[in-house]
């Protein structure tokens, strides 16, 4: 379209946009780790890449609909960041566990879930304040 105005242009939406293409590609990832999971995975890693594939995925999706929350403000936004880096870190450190036998990651593990809680509370937070 010649001439028209780019809805994805300015500061605040070029943050979600960023915050969509992380989200997104985090959702990929997501998706590749379970089908790794489903098809080429022992039981024991099996377990491990599930749950780090599920939480990952519901994060991301998370961050998106963070994103796209016109009246989230920017704490919905940092509440999209959170959840997403703390899945995406969650989701590493189960995978580094099970795929590269490196048991000292399950000190990492906690680090995203706490991340994937803060963005939960944000998400709450700008929720509360949506409304002023």
């Amino acid at each position: 379209m010649a001439g028209a105005a780019n809805p994805w242009h300015g500061s605040v939406m070029t943050a979600n946009r960023h915050l969509i293409v992380f989200a997104a590609a985090n959702g990929a990832m997501a998706v590749m780790l379970g089908a790794f999971a489903a098809h080429g995975a022992g039981p024991a890693v099996k377990t491990l890449l599930t749950t780090g594939a599920q939480y990952q995925m519901v994060h991301a999706v998370l961050a998106v609909a963070c994103a796209l929350w016109a009246d989230g403000g920017r704490m919905a936004r940092i509440a999209g960041w959170l959840a997403v880096s703390g899945g995406l870190v969650f989701a590493l450190a189960l995978s580094m566990i099970a795929l590269m036998s490196l048991p000292a990651m399950g000190m990492v593990a906690p680090v995203g879930g706490a991340l994937m809680i803060a963005g939960w509370a944000a998400l709450l937070f700008a929720a509360l304040r949506s409304d002023r």
